[in-house]
């Protein structure tokens, strides 16, 4: 120690002099680092300005004029997985942003074509979260990235949290088609998560690769009553020391299920109903009474084009299923019966951020370079036999009636191993759900026609090969083209229009010539005229679309056309009234069936006055017409009154409305 103090005692005046130089020189340079580092500092932490809980350094350190969205409802947070998207990426990240998610945190692995890349220059740009998703031997890339999201700062920090996939998007219908707006609604009713329904998108016989928007390309979909399509993901307030993430919806730690926090759960379906009590338990899937699409679905795009079906096919998959990509599942996944347009509602403000996103270079230079990838690596796939042979197994697959589509694997609901599972307060909820579900006394519905075609214009362009199934004594396709989605599975089940079918044989006078107006796809004058010979029908349909089926349906029905079954070619041009008054007067039917949606109150009250004598002695309102018109049939009842018709026949007033003249007396029903 003496050593060390005489050393440093041992300098001279010129080297304390020196010395002295030397530390004023090295200060100055420390403080103009000092200041110069406090003013990066400066400005990185305006451009943080806004950066979410949680957020890692990177995020937010390149200036730009796009920020992430801030909500009233504070971190509203999508969780999900990506490889090899690199073409999508943009188009995801935009929908998503137009919709008000205010982060997005994705995880990657093993990327090829630059979709890690994109990520991390969007979490530069202060719009994303990248994380790698280093898999651990024996997981597969799904659940780990589930793993490592569950300890994320920004998914724990989050206040609403949704883990979905890069081939859904979610699709709003409620209020402005915004989070905000949604999480509002449900927030009005106390709840605390939004089950979510898949809505299944095909390909709408696209087969050519093209880089127009994914929701735009795609406007096809399966029926909403289409229950193999209804797997769910669930929008939720997360807490990580009471929920752990899943794919499907979160579970609840187990600690938790015997406490009071169950009864604070509140969870509604797609249609802002509330959940039943057994989903904050198990499940994964909607089933018929949770069902719902009115305010919000998440639309799966699964397959895409042929030539993106083809791409992804060689590329492989974020969960390592060997053979996934094959024609089955392309018969599930590629459903394009019903069209949805929901999606275009964002059209505007998407393209904007888009637009946005690629005035950054760095971004354009990354995206089209995966655009180019995928390209030329089709090219190199169209020069392969096994690209023709996909491309013609995918096209058998599309002809696959939706009705013979098959889940894979096929695995029956054991019944047995769920309660085995399940917790004794899971079954103690559950069967007083249950109980309460008979013994609650339903409230009064107001009668509602359910119609059972599609409104408006009907559309046969897709060349749809629908199963034909037996109802009553006529065979009914379930083309979703044509019927309404709640009429399918009656289609399926032979229920169609059942009271119709059961009652208008019974009522229609003995030997009456029946006039049909409206016929749609012939089924209940087909079915009347097979079991009641003695009646005469003259059936009209002016909608080229229903003609085609129409005869379509007779013809797999046997139901000929002669003398006693006649389909009219006449068309009710524009003056729909007064051609309906002329049809009218040429048939003279004792029995007229209306069922036209245009014939309105304003042509009925014109043209019921003007009835040919003798007068039809039955008049019946059912169908198409009924259902566009109920709330003002007090009109048109107080008009047939006034002609001497009575409401009588016995039907339900859902189903149909029959009238009679009363100095004909009472209708001679056959036994």
């Amino acid at each position: 120690m003496g050593l060390l103090q005489d050393s440093a005692l041992s300098y001279d005046a010129s080297e304390k002099c020196a010395c002295g130089v030397n530390a004023g020189i090295k200060n100055r340079q420390r403080d103009a680092g000092v200041n110069a580092k406090k003013a990066r500092q400066a400005v990185v932490e305006t451009m943080r300005e806004g950066c979410p809980k949680g957020a890692a350094d990177l995020w937010g350190t390149a200036d730009f004029p796009l920020k992430r969205h801030i909500s009233p409802h504070g971190q509203i947070t999508a969780v999900s997985m990506m490889k090899d998207e690199g073409p999508y990426v943009i188009e995801w990240i935009a929908h998503h942003l137009a919709i008000g998610f205010t982060d997005l945190v994705v995880y990657t692995n093993d990327c090829s074509d630059g979709t890690d890349d994109m990520l991390i220059r969007l979490e530069e740009l202060g719009l994303c979260h990248h994380r790698r998703n280093v898999i651990p031997d024996g997981i597969r890339p799904q659940p780990s990235a589930l793993n490592y999201a569950q300890e994320e700062p920004v998914v724990q920090q989050s206040d609403w949290v949704l883990v979905f996939d890069a081939d859904e998007f979610l699709s709003i219908r409620y209020g402005d088609g915004t989070l905000d707006d949604l999480i509002a609604a449900a927030k009005a009713q106390g709840a605390n998560g939004i089950v979510v329904t898949w809505r299944i998108f095909g390909s709408g016989g696209v087969v050519e690769w093209s880089r127009a928007p994914v929701t735009e390309q795609y406007l096809w979909a399966a029926p909403q009553t289409w229950n193999k399509g209804w797997g769910v993901k669930t929008l939720f307030t997360f807490r990580a020391d009471k929920w752990k993430l899943g794919i499907h919806r979160p579970k609840m730690k187990a600690k938790w299920v015997e406490t009071e926090f169950p009864d604070q759960v509140k969870w509604l379906n797609g249609s802002g109903r509330e959940m039943e009590d057994y989903f904050k338990f198990r499940g994964w899937r909607s089933i018929t009474r949770t069902v719902g699409y009115d305010w919000v679905q998440l639309n799966h795009y699964a397959v895409k084009s042929v030539d993106s079906y083809a791409i992804r096919k060689m590329r492989g998959n974020v969960n390592n299923k060997a053979d996934k990509y094959n024609s089955d599942y392309w018969s599930l996944q590629d459903r394009n019966e019903v069209r949805d347009e929901t999606m275009l509602r964002y059209t505007e403000v998407r393209n904007k951020i888009i637009a946005q996103l690629l005035a950054d270079p760095v971004l354009n230079r990354l995206h089209f370079a995966a655009l180019a990838r995928a390209e030329t690596r089709l090219a190199e796939l169209r020069q392969t036999d096994a690209y023709h042979q996909l491309v013609a197994d995918l096209a058998k697959a599309s002809a696959v009636p939706i009705t013979q589509i098959v889940a894979k694997p096929p695995q029956a609901r054991d019944r047995e191993k769920i309660a085995a599972l399940m917790s004794d307060v899971e079954k103690r909820r559950g069967a007083k759900a249950k109980t309460e579900r008979q013994t609650t006394p339903k409230d009064p519905v107001e009668a509602v026609p359910m119609g059972s075609y599609n409104a408006g214009e009907i559309d046969l362009s897709q060349d749809i090969s629908a199963e034909f199934y037996p109802n009553h004594s006529m065979k009914i396709p379930a083309d979703p083209q044509v019927f309404a989605p709640h009429a399918l599975p009656l289609i399926q089940s032979g229920k169609f229009e059942r009271g119709l079918a059961r009652r208008m044989p019974q009522v229609l006078a003995q030997g009456a010539k029946v006039l049909e107006i409206g016929a749609a796809a012939g089924f209940l004058a087909g079915h009347c005229a097979n079991i009641r010979p003695d009646l005469r029908f003259v059936i009209h349909e002016d909608s080229p679309a229903l003609r085609r089926m129409l005869m379509a349906v007779c013809a797999v029905s046997q139901r000929a056309f002669n003398d006693r079954f006649v389909l009219l070619d006449q068309r009710l041009g524009g003056e729909i009234g007064a051609d309906a008054l002329a049809l009218i007067a040429a048939q003279r039917p004792d029995a007229l069936l209306l069922s036209d949606p245009r014939l309105s109150p304003e042509v009925l009250l014109m043209l019921l006055p003007a009835l040919p004598t003798p007068a039809p002695a039955q008049i019946f309102f059912y169908g198409r017409l009924l259902e566009q018109y109920h709330p003002r049939f007090a009109e048109l009842e107080s008009l047939l009154t006034a002609l001497g018709y009575t409401g009588d026949f016995g039907f339900d007033p859902n189903i149909a409305r029959g009238f009679r003249l009363d100095d004909v007396g009472d209708s001679d029903e056959p036994e």
